[in-house]
């Protein structure tokens, strides 16, 4: 058994050591624990490259929980909390950024990961717009070497700024140059104000790896209705003809689960949805049709049997692997569904799992705005922005007057999601839907920073001496597996925070960029962090240059103290480097 642990440990360091050794980190031992099928061993990744991307959830995770500000946040004022959330997603996404620069140098040649969905473009305060774009790994970011990596950003350009450019258009000449492009959809925090004031559950690293890109054309981020449901239950409204998606009113719905589940009374059965004032407008009325029907609404607190404590302000991924039966104490059975909403990238990711989780999820587009309910919500998304009654088809169906700044947001909203491809014109959806070839293979990776209430994984946990266990929950359509590593920090703390974070903070803490021993991999770097850090402030122009506009970064992403150092530190490479940055272009 010894001799089978060191092995084990002996195969991860060789196939994770460019990670490791990025993050000057020691792997002290690996545990693997599959609760279903095969997960891990035979991902359409192959078994190598499914190693190093647990390892970068796993790194990821631990280098957020230890320099993120974890807790910083708690009882702070509004922008002082703002400022904390920032960090934190700042240190996730630079983090997983990092690792998987370093992973995709051993992709085989003509393959790509290509960041197709993230989170971070709209506010995360209670979906308000006081905080502005978060840091993220968002649309277009492509991992793969140098040249397959020059042509995929370069029509990746051309998608978002050329309205004669198309995504079929992207694929086509993908596809014909015989690049393979692995999709990814990423939030490198979930639950960022939970990790912000230091809850005990829920902030965890999520990364999903797709075997093709999902079919986006530009930077999108909004939100979807989502119906999660047991495979069975679909199944047996489809042998009783009975159509269950989105749209089917939930009177319905709770018939076919009680035909299917018969000794599960209305009370037992557990509606997971979002909570909270802000959600009120958009989800009361849904609340109040369960209720009606007798079933039971999560609140905040609830425990779930036999399993831990739930939270519903935020979250709408992780009750995905809930969903179903659960027995409690008494030998009762209950069922847990989940209806709502949730942010695009939660939403897509959740949907993803359906093959693994055997369940079933229908979505529904819906707007930025939290102004009608969803149940005119959806409808309202499949209105034409350019028509001329737009305003009087929305005001008719939201069956009052609507302000002009109200009409305006939603046409945006409708216009924005079309811009994106999204398929608007459709009803109600499945994430089959956003691949190109209907038939997908994915790679799901869930990096536990705090302890997880819905499977009682652990979060990060430190063994003292600079050493940490980290879990990763590995899924894909054959199996599940949960691998646990423990990872040791191979320098003191401080000299670590130096290692997990972007030149441009390190230099903002007092180091100075003139004395500092100048690298080429310093360039690649510096624009890697401006594209997680500060991607609002971006123009892209052509020959794979970029310009920085500082004034566009509102002061919630970057103070102005900020902004000049990086206006300084820039200016001072270009200046000395000019071969290594010529990439790089500064506005006035």
């Amino acid at each position: 058994m010894e001799q089978e642990r060191l092995n084990r440990i002996a195969q991860w360091v060789f196939d994770t050591r460019p990670i490791l050794g990025r993050f000057h980190l020691w792997l002290e031992d690996v545990e693997e624990t599959r609760s279903t099928g095969d997960a891990g061993e035979e991902a359409f990744v192959g078994k190598s490259l499914s190693r190093s991307f647990v390892m970068a959830a796993a790194v990821t995770a631990l280098g957020t929980k230890l320099f993120g500000r974890f807790g910083e946040g708690q009882g702070a004022d509004k922008s002082s909390l703002n400022r904390v959330k920032k960090d934190a997603d700042a240190v996730s996404a630079y983090v997983m950024s990092e690792a998987l620069w370093y992973l995709t140098r051993r992709l085989p040649e003509n393959h790509a990961v290509m960041v197709c969905l993230g989170e971070g473009l709209m506010p995360k305060g209670g979906e308000t717009p006081e905080m502005g774009s978060n840091p993220l790994l968002g649309f277009g970011r492509v991992y793969a070497r140098p040249e397959v990596a020059k042509f995929l950003e370069q029509r990746v350009h051309r998608l978002i700024n050329d309205p004669e450019y198309a995504w079929d258009d992207f694929w086509q000449e993908s596809q014909t140059a015989g690049i393979s492009i692995w999709g990814a959809a990423i939030d490198t925090l979930e639950n960022t104000s939970r990790f912000a004031k230091g809850a005990t559950t829920g902030p965890m690293t999520v990364l999903h790896l797709y075997d093709q890109p999902l079919v986006v054309s530009t930077p999108y981020e909004g939100y979807f209705g989502n119906l999660i449901l047991p495979r069975e239950v679909v199944d047996h409204a489809v042998e009783t003809s009975v159509l269950l998606n989105y749209h089917t009113p939930r009177e319905i719905v709770m018939d076919v689960i009680r035909a299917t589940y018969p000794d599960i009374p209305p009370e037992r059965i557990h509606v997971w949805t979002l909570g909270g004032s802000s959600r009120r407008a958009r989800l009361g009325k849904l609340w109040a049709q369960w209720q009606g029907l007798g079933a039971h609404v999560v609140e905040d607190g609830w425990r779930l049997p036999g399993g831990g404590e739930i939270f519903n302000d935020s979250g709408t991924y992780a009750p995905m692997f809930s969903v179903g039966l659960h027995e409690d104490d008494a030998g009762q059975r209950h069922l847990l569904l989940c209806d709502g909403y949730a942010a695009s990238a939660e939403a897509i990711q959740a949907a993803g799992l359906d093959p693994v989780l055997d369940v079933h999820t229908s979505l529904c587009l819906f707007s930025s705005v939290f102004r009608l309910p969803c149940e005119q919500e959806r409808s309202a998304m499949r209105l034409d922005p350019e028509s001329s009654s737009f305003a009087g088809d929305l005001t008719a169906l939201a069956g009052g007057e609507l302000d002009a700044e109200t009409v305006e947001l939603y046409r945006d909203s409708i216009q924005v999601a079309r811009d994106a491809g999204l398929p608007v014109d459709k009803p109600f959806l499945r994430v089959d839907d956003f691949f190109p070839r209907k038939r997908w293979r994915g790679l799901t990776l869930d990096g536990f920073i705090q302890p997880d209430p819905y499977s009682g994984a652990i979060g990060v946990e430190d063994m003292g001496e600079g050493t940490y266990r980290v879990a990763v929950r590995a899924s894909h359509s054959d199996g599940l597996q949960v691998v646990t590593l423990t990872l040791r920090l191979e320098e003191p703390l401080a000299e670590s925070r130096l290692v997990f974070s972007p030149l441009l903070d390190r230099f903002y803490a007092g180091q100075d960029f003139r004395s500092r021993a100048v690298k080429v991999s310093d360039s690649g770097r510096l624009r890697n962090e401006l594209q997680t850090l500060c991607s609002g402030g971006l123009e892209y122009l052509d020959d794979n240059r970029i310009r920085l506009h500082l004034d566009w970064i509102d002061d919630a992403v970057l103070s102005d103290r900020k902004k000049q150092l990086v206006r300084d530190a820039l200016g001072w490479y270009k200046q000395h480097h000019p071969i290594w940055f010529s990439w790089l272009e500064i506005a006035d």
